[in-house]
C-alpha cells in the first residue's frame, strides 16, 4: 500500500506532525453577494461551521483549544476555511494573513477561496507572504464535469480554474483542489476523471469530500424530494480507491473524506462516525493494497 498522506508530507516538511487551525477572514462569497449568483454552491448552509472569529489572536487560540486534546508537541497551518477568503480589500487580507503567520509554531497559511477571486492585488500578496512561510491555496473545484458544475452551481468555467493553478504557480505559491464524490449524476468513472485531471493540471495537493445533505440547503429540498441519493459506505471507499488509483503520486492527499456538522446533518447519517469512517477506509486500502497512481 503507498499513500502520500499529509501526515507523512508534513513530517518530511517540518520534521514534526503537523496540525490545521480553522480560521475565518470574514468574507463573503461572490455566489452569495449577488456578484455570481446570490444563493451559493447548492451544498453550502453557509454556516462556517468549524472555524472561530474574532481577532486572528483569538481565533488561533480557540483553534488551538479545538485541537488540544489530539495535539501534542508540533506545529500549525493557519487554515482560513470559511467561504471566499481572498474576497476583501487586499489591505483587510495582509492584517488578517501576517497575522495568522506570525506565530513560530505556525508554519504555513492555507487560504480556501475560488479560482476567480485571484486579482493581480491577491496574487502580489501571496508572493510577498511567501517569501516568509509557505503559502497555499485552497480551490473549489468539485467536479471537471459542465452539467453537474452547473447543477451545483458552482459558478465559474473550468478554464478558469486552470488560469489560476497557473497564476498561483507564477507567485509561488502551492495549489490545493477541493474535489466531492456523489455529486448527483456522477458515476464512479466521472468522479475518477476529476480526480485524474486535478493530478494532471498541476495541483500539489486534494482535499477529496463526501457529499453531504446539510439542513437549510438548496441540496436538501433536493434530496427530500427524491431527486438522487447518497452513497453508502462501502460505495464511497470504492470510489475513493478508484480516485486515488488515478492520481500521481506526487500530489499530497490532504483529506479523504469531509466532516458536516452533526447537528445540521441530513444525509449520510453514517458519515457522522468520523472514527467508524476513518477506521473502514484504513481497513480496505490494506486490504486491496492500495497504490496512489496504479492506474496511471
Amino acid at each position: 500500500m503507498y499513500l502520500h498522506s499529509f501526515n507523512e508530507e508534513m513530517r518530511s516538511r517540518f520534521g514534526c506532525k503537523v496540525y490545521r487551525l480553522a480560521l475565518s477572514a470574514g468574507c463573503t462569497c461572490p455566489n452569495r453577494d449577488g456578484t455570481v449568483g446570490s444563493r451559493g454552491c447548492i451544498f453550502c448552509d453557509g454556516a462556517g461551521a468549524f472555524a472561530a472569529h474574532g481577532p486572528i489572536s483569538q481565533q488561533l487560540a480557540q483553534a488551538k483549544a479545538r485541537v488540544s486534546a489530539k495535539a501534542g508537541s508540533g506545529a500549525y497551518v493557519a487554515y482560513f476555511q470559511d467561504f471566499t477568503n481572498t474576497y476583501a480589500p487586499v489591505g483587510t487580507l495582509r492584517r488578517l494573513f501576517t497575522d495568522a503567520m506570525e506565530p513560530e509554531d505556525v508554519v504555513a497559511l492555507s487560504i480556501a477561496t475560488r479560482p476567480d477571486c485571484l486579482g493581480e492585488e491577491v496574487l502580489d500578496l501571496l508572493r510577498e507572504l511567501g517569501r516568509k512561510k509557505p503559502v497555499w491555496v485552497e480551490l473549489g473545484l468539485q467536479t471537471i464535469h459542465l452539467a453537474t458544475a452547473e447543477y451545483i452551481r458552482r459558478g465559474y468555467p473550468l478554464e478558469r480554474y486552470d488560469e489560476a493553478v497557473e497564476r498561483l504557480h507564477g507567485v509561488g505559491a502551492e495549489v490545493i483542489a477541493h474535489m466531492i464524490l456523489g455529486l448527483p449524476g456522477e458515476n464512479v468513472e466521472e468522479m475518477a476523471r476529476t480526480a485524474e485531471y486535478i493530478g494532471r493540471s498541476g495541483a500539489e495537493g486534494i482535499k477529496l469530500h463526501l457529499l453531504h445533505v446539510l439542513r437549510n440547503t438548496d441540496l436538501a429540498e433536493e434530496y427530500g424530494r427524491g431527486v438522487f441519493r447518497t452513497m453508502e459506505l462501502e460505495e464511497y471507499i470504492s470510489a475513493l480507491e478508484r480516485c486515488i488509483r488515478r492520481l500521481p503520486r506526487s500530489v499530497v492527499i490532504h483529506r479523504l473524506t469531509g466532516d458536516g456538522a452533526k447537528k445540521d446533518l441530513i444525509a449520510p447519517l453514517w458519515s457522522g462516525d468520523k472514527k467508524r469512517v476513518l477506521n473502514a477506509i484504513r481497513a480496505s486500502f490494506l486490504r486491496d493494497d492500495l497504490v496512489q497512481g496504479s492506474d496511471l
